[in-house]
């Protein structure tokens, strides 16, 4: 069994020694270096970003939800929406609240009060509005995981590039060498692998996270369609 101090100094030397990979690197790696810190790092800021929105996400869709089933006016869930808007469902529900008050309001006949106006045109429209505000919703859900996409398809291949015009390199310059040995080539392998292996750094989480998004954003778009059913199935009841 390999000793604990042992271990945490072998660990202590991999960062030293992958440090001194990177400074002391061409050019060409370097550039690389950098390429794929910036998408590591945006990748990160995107992948904490919607983490937290779609914890409110949910918390307040599932709110909304109960609102919805224990309301008996759908005024008063309009008047309370706006302390639920994270959720996708407020935005649905606010578009069909929309699309059926003008439906009541171009039926009412001059003096008249919308409230007894209890008929509607066309339940047709409210669903197509209740469509279009759920296309929109799940647009901004999926807003920036393009480029979660991307980190996890495209860093992997810059990693590799780096890593090939190292061994190139390494290689070229073992070539000038009189003599050869696993010593003279193997800093130069070592330092073109580095390349991949932060590629492979960027390129993980975010695929990870690319996936576990898109889950949670299948089982939202599911949710809104059951919302917007539910609502359909309320205006045919009481206004058509």
């Amino acid at each position: 069994m390999i000793p604990l101090p042992i271990i945490l100094a072998a660990g202590g030397n991999l960062d030293g020694n992958l440090l001194h990979l990177v400074m002391e690197s061409g050019p060409i790696a370097k550039i690389v270096f950098v390429i794929l810190l910036l998408f590591s790092v945006l990748s990160w800021a995107i992948i904490l970003q919607k983490w937290v929105l779609f914890r409110k996400v949910d918390r307040q869709s599932q709110a909304f939800l109960k609102l919805f089933h224990e309301s008996s006016k759908l005024s008063e869930i309009y008047k309370a929406s706006s302390d639920y808007r994270n959720s996708p469902l407020t935005g649905i529900f606010l578009s069909g609240y929309s699309e059926l008050n003008a439906q009541l309001s171009a039926r009412a006949k001059p003096g008249a009060e919308v409230s007894t106006i209890l008929h509607i045109k066309s339940i047709q429209t409210v669903e197509r509005t209740l469509r279009k505000a759920a296309t929109v919703e799940l647009t901004s859900l999926e807003k920036s995981l393009n480029w979660l996409a991307t980190t996890g398809s495209v860093t992997p291949f810059i990693g590799l590039f780096g890593t090939v015009v190292g061994i190139m390199s390494a290689f070229q310059g073992l070539g000038q060498l009189e003599t050869t040995s696993i010593q003279a080539v193997a800093p130069g392998i070592a330092e073109a692998l580095v390349a991949t292996a932060f590629g492979l750094f960027a390129a993980i989480p975010a695929v990870i996270f690319y996936n576990h998004f898109l889950s949670r954003i299948k089982y939202m778009a599911s949710l809104m369609d059951d919302f917007a059913t539910e609502f359909v199935n309320l205006v045919e009841r009481n206004f058509t």
